[in-house]
Parts: C-alpha cells; sequence; structure tokens
C-alpha cells in the first residue's frame, strides 16, 4: 500500500509538472472581453507571460513576443519569475522522489534514507505549488477587478483566460502529491524506527532458572543467555 501510495504521489507530481510547463507557455491568461461595443468583434486577443497572440476569423493566429519587459504589468512580470520557479522546484521534486522510493538503488536500501528523500521532495512539491497558486491568483484577482472597474475602458477589459484554468488545476496535482509524500513520511518513519529498536524477553526454562535474550525485530532467530 505505501508503494502504491507513493507511486501516485509521482505520478500526481509529473501531471503537476506538465501542467506548470503548459501554464507557462500559454498564451490564453487574458483574453479578450466581449461586452458592449466589443460584443460582436472579427479577431480574439489573447496575452499571455511571454507574447501576445491575435486570432481573426478565417485566418491563422499571429503571435508576438513583447518587445520590452517594462511594458508588462505588474502581475504578469512577478508570474513570470514565479512560474520559472514553479517549474524549476516540480522537476527537482520529481526528481528526489524518484530516489526515494521503494526499489531503487538509492542510499543503498537505508530505509531512513529514503524516509528523509520523501520528505524534501514533498516539500518541493508543496512549494511548487504555492509558486504556481500566486502568480494564477494574482492574474485572476487582476483580470476580475478591472473588469468590474467603471474606469477602465471596454476595449481594455480582458476575461479569464484558459491557461489560468489549468493553472489552478495544476496547483491541486503538485499540493496533493506533496501532501501524499509527507503524510506517508510519518507512519513509515515509526515503522521503520520500531523495526530497528531492539526488545528483551524473560522466560523461565522447565527447571525454573530466568532466561533473558535480547532480540531485534528483524533477525529470524533469538540469542539468549542465561542469568
Amino acid at each position: 500500500m505505501r508503494a502504491k501510495l507513493e507511486i501516485l504521489a509521482l505520478v500526481l507530481g509529473t501531471m503537476g509538472l506538465v501542467g506548470t510547463i503548459a501554464v507557462t507557455a500559454m498564451p490564453m491568461w487574458k483574453v479578450t472581453a466581449y461586452i458592449g461595443s466589443n460584443l460582436i468583434v472579427m479577431e480574439t486577443l489573447w496575452e499571455g507571460l511571454w507574447m501576445a497572440c491575435i486570432r481573426q476569423a478565417d485566418i491563422n493566429m499571429q503571435c508576438k513576443v513583447y518587445d520590452s519587459l517594462l511594458i508588462l504589468p505588474a502581475d504578469i512580470q512577478a508570474a513570470r519569475g514565479l512560474m520559472c520557479a514553479s517549474i524549476t522546484l516540480a522537476v527537482l521534486a520529481v526528481l528526489v522522489s524518484v530516489c526515494g522510493m521503494r526499489g531503487t538503488d538509492c542510499c543503498h536500501d537505508d530505509s531512513r534514507g529514503k524516509n528523509v528523500i520523501l520528505l524534501v521532495g514533498g516539500c518541493l512539491f508543496v512549494v511548487s505549488s504555492l509558486a504556481t497558486l500566486l502568480p494564477v491568483s494574482w492574474s485572476t484577482n487582476t483580470i476580475v477587478r478591472d473588469f468590474y472597474n467603471p474606469l477602465v475602458l471596454e476595449a481594455q477589459k480582458r476575461e479569464i483566460g484558459q491557461a489560468l484554468y489549468v493553472g489552478f488545476a495544476t496547483f491541486l496535482l503538485l499540493l496533493i502529491a506533496g501532501v501524499i509524500l509527507l503524510c506517508r513520511y510519518g507512519p513509515r518513519h515509526r515503522k521503520d524506527e520500531e523495526e530497528k529498536k531492539p526488545y528483551f524477553t524473560v522466560e523461565e526454562d522447565k527447571a525454573g532458572m530466568r532466561m533473558m535474550g535480547r532480540t531485534p525485530s528483524s533477525d529470524t532467530y533469538r540469542q539468549s543467555q542465561y542469568v
């Protein structure tokens, strides 16, 4: 059961890594809002972290990379750095988690070492999820605030793009993967400690003499000495 949960966490974490890369690359963070005079238009504007794209009716989509970082709003500038950090953390989390799984040759089958490795992998997944949630939530809040702000022109209002929805789903995948690994650390760590801890047994032989033996739980036999 423990191995299955670790594999599940690794699969969810890998899916979260793929989602983080997709969110960072997708240009659909902000989409043209069709309200007022913009109800019927012949083109759709997409704004992402790295480029802006225009898709016209019956015409292929055209994209242009931003000329300068200074022209971008604060939420997009912060999202660039945070999403790149999230990708890096997710990659490290996947690699570390693979090393800490049962059946790998890392740490030479040292249970305590693998427990610590899984703990580190779980922490990296959680931090990566938070690094994904922050820019996605910030951009969503900015879009909603400007949409209901009467001082913002209708042509400048945007709607929530598909990339932000994917970002929230990616956050959940990374968070669940990290929580599973963190929850598995406690029971697995305690069980390994109990298996390594020796215990003493006191028995009485047929002659009425007391016999005490020090018996580790991992051994298949019991060593005794007469007192």
